[in-house]
């Protein structure tokens, strides 16, 4: 499985982004299942709600609660970077666990996000 963040999601809905075609094709020719995250879910819709625009297609895509596990691991994650003296947002820590636990990788463009959190996978 593979868990596509926002910031690509963004560039695949956006018409006229080479880079979106790029991902979408690197995707489709993944034969993986592709999903997003609640998390994922909620940074997409505010910015479409905030632009005003439609959310028809993103509410269709295959989306993966963040549970109690998650947030366990999430939190031991945050802790664990912080304690080494490397933040990072608690955004990307919730979307990389409910990765991790669910052994699927994450595609994104903002590889320096995930780049610490051990046990996880990144896909392309």
């Amino acid at each position: 499985m593979i868990i596509v963040d926002t910031d690509v999601i963004i560039e695949i809905f956006d018409k006229q982004s080479d880079k979106g075609d790029t991902a979408l094709k690197k995707l489709e020719n993944s034969g993986e299942d592709i999903a997003i995250t609640s998390i994922n879910l909620h940074e997409i819709l505010y910015e479409h709600y905030k632009r005003d625009k439609k959310i028809k297609d993103i509410l269709q895509m295959s989306t993966i609660e963040f549970n109690k596990k998650d947030a366990e691991l999430s939190a031991k994650l945050e802790f664990q970077l912080e304690k080494k003296g490397k933040i990072n947002s608690r955004i990307d820590t919730m979307i990389a666990s409910i990765a991790i636990n669910r052994k699927a990788k994450i595609f994104t463009f903002n590889k320096k996000h995930f780049q610490n959190i051990n046990k996880l996978e990144l896909f392309g």
